[in-house]
């Protein structure tokens, strides 16, 4: 296969990331810790390939991630840990509802609420 008809590769297991529900890349775009100009210049991963942020998703269908050493959530604040998972399920949960609509949204409108305010106001304190 011609590496234009490869897609996403993950660049930690090497494997084609084929649903976009089960891209770190874009969960990341989705809440808004990947700025849009970057989009399609940084490296993409599967969720499981980044397990310190899959472990926060708690949600029907996604299986638990469970992982051991200082970044396991086992060990961390409960408050922190309830905000991460409210926080990286509720954008994992908008992943999943972007691709599977019926009609396409435009990528400017995947982000959850508020995303596209907060890079406005910080483009703006740069300029």
């Amino acid at each position: 296969m011609a590496r234009c008809e490869q897609g996403y590769l993950c660049d930690v297991c090497g494997a084609e990331v084929e649903d976009l529900t089960d891209s770190d890349l874009y969960l990341r775009y989705v809440l808004g810790e990947v700025d849009p100009e970057l989009l399609h210049l940084l490296t993409e991963r599967h969720l499981r390939c980044n397990p310190t942020m899959a472990q926060f998703i708690v949600a029907e269908g996604f299986a638990a991630v469970v992982i051991d050493g200082p970044f396991a959530k086992a060990g961390l604040d409960a408050e922190f840990v309830a905000e991460e998972e409210r926080r990286i399920t509720g954008g994992y949960l908008r992943l999943r509802e972007i691709f599977s609509s019926p009609t396409a949204l435009p990528i400017h409108e995947y982000p959850m609420p508020g995303v596209a305010e907060r890079w406005s106001r910080d483009e703006k304190a740069v300029s």
